[in-house]
């Protein structure tokens, strides 16, 4: 360390553990470790908290960055934990969202009844075949492409998941890992369930029930009231500190930011993604797990809010769009996603998700050219026009993990460098290269606390019990 790192170090605090991301995983560790009684700093480069969760306003309405939901399956005691924070604000809600298959709108979660009612005679015949022929085939499963055509059958890959998966990630099925499928298992599950049901054809109808929980202020709330919780706690929050130095010594850890700000502790809890972690880590890793960090890459996305004068737009809280010819992938309408008398009756906002690369040209259009082109995918997919009175846009880098084929190989070499850095612990979508729900980010994160015994030091393997734990439920086909 030199003379002026050791001054730099003497004039910080030092804390007993140090949190990197204010994002939903770095709330709650945050505010877990300090109701133990940890002294705590948590570091985000933003000018807010909340990551992507976060909310934003757009003409006097809360929005999110995209669809956010908190699922039902939310474990018990975290919800709890939620439900003490939020009291009533926190809303169980019925799902009401739509996907286009074909020239049609089926509800998401998918019914039977009208899967058959309402798609072309054609498709259906095709999706017949297919789940006819579904337990006697025997697929392949080492791509996306592959292990969904196996679970679903070609008419309904060709129709939804290729399609979608070419917008989501920008490459085809076929080149990205059979690990994304895994992750999907639910979601496949339920258009087995519509084919078998086609090639019946006397069948009960059906509907499955969908619902999720939902702040009445916008998914922003739920961050909002962490990070509350954690300041309250005694979390100390440092707003506009972009990390750019993580130096491991023997007996501490020294966080250094951009503004030139020093903050020492005994651990580190890092959601930042693996790839900018191992390029400012010190010391640094090897040539061949840098080279392994730089292969790992993200998808963007670009989001479009449209206002729109009237009243609602519709009644629907989102659609999703697998049509390749807009780039659009899901529009929703955030004020269906919850009971707020305070959200204004006369107007309304849209919110248009496009994934995409910073190289691409959508990346860098204007304002209102992206509004015409979530116009042309009204008009393309059958949805009601817009009356636009304002439309505004935001631009986020890192969003979609990219699983393609052979990732696995420079995950688990970043990984097992990650793992061995003494006083680091990484956690969160971006800390481990995951895109989850919200609540498996929170479960991560109590069980990353869980793991800091009482003197201050990191259990390991309580930790690789948990992440293994979480890894099977992520995955488990």
């Amino acid at each position: 360390m030199s003379v002026d790192d050791r001054l730099a170090a003497l004039m910080s605090t030092s804390y007993d553990l140090i949190v990197i991301g204010a994002g939903p995983a770095g709330l709650a560790a945050a505010w877990r470790a300090a109701q133990r009684g940890f002294k705590v700093a948590l570091l985000e480069r933003a000018d807010h908290t909340g990551g992507m969760a976060a909310s934003v306003d757009v003409a006097g309405i809360r929005v999110d960055q995209g669809s956010h939901r908190l699922d039902r399956a939310t474990p018990d005691a975290l919800l709890a934990d939620l439900h003490g924070l939020l009291g009533d604000d926190l809303q169980l809600r019925r799902r009401t969202s739509r996907i286009r298959v074909g020239d049609q709108w089926l509800s998401l979660p998918l019914r039977a009844d009208e899967v058959t009612r309402r798609l072309p005679p054609s498709l259906l015949a095709r999706i017949a075949k297919d789940s006819a022929a579904m337990s006697f085939r025997r697929g392949a499963d080492d791509s996306y492409g592959a292990v969904v055509r196996g679970r679903v059958g070609p008419a309904l890959y060709d129709t939804v998941y290729g399609p979608l998966a070419g917008k989501q990630w920008g490459v085809s099925g076929d080149a990205l890992s059979a690990m994304q499928a895994h992750r999907q298992a639910a979601r496949l599950s339920a258009w087995r369930v519509a084919g078998r049901a086609v090639s019946q054809v006397r069948r009960k109808k059906q509907a499955t029930a969908g619902g999720y929980y939902y702040p009445r202020a916008g998914f922003g709330q739920l961050v909002d009231t962490l990070a509350d919780a954690a300041a309250t706690s005694g979390v100390d929050i440092k707003l506009e500190a972009e990390v750019d130095r993580v130096r491991v010594y023997e007996d501490e850890v020294e966080v250094g930011t951009q503004d030139g700000d020093v903050v020492t502790g005994g651990l580190v809890f890092s959601t930042l993604p693996l790839p900018v972690l191992a390029r400012i880590s010190r010391p640094a890793p090897s040539l061949t797990s840098i080279e392994s960090a730089a292969r790992l890459r993200y998808r963007a996305m670009l989001l479009v809010y449209v206002v729109h004068e009237g009243g609602r737009w519709s009644s629907f809280d989102s659609h999703d769009i697998p049509d390749p010819r807009t780039p659009v992938l899901r529009i929703s309408e955030p004020t269906n996603y919850r009971d707020n008398p305070a959200d204004p009756a006369d107007h309304s906002v849209l919110c248009a998700e496009i994934p995409c690369s910073m190289t691409d040209e959508v990346w860098g259009l204007d304002d209102e050219s992206l509004a015409d082109l979530v116009d042309e995918t009204l008009g393309l997919t059958g949805l009601p026009a817009v009356n636009r009175v304002h439309v505004e846009t935001r631009r986020l880098g890192q969003v979609y993990p990219i699983y393609r084929l052979g990732y696995e190989d420079d995950f688990t070499e970043v990984d097992a460098w990650a793992r061995m850095i003494r006083r680091v612990v990484t956690l969160g979508r971006q800390g481990l290269f995951i895109f989850d729900n919200i609540h498996q980010a929170l479960l991560m994160a109590y069980d990353a606390v869980g793991a800091v015994r009482d003197d201050g030091r990191f259990d390991r393997y309580a930790w690789t019990v948990a992440r293994e734990r979480f890894a099977k439920s992520a995955t488990h086909p």
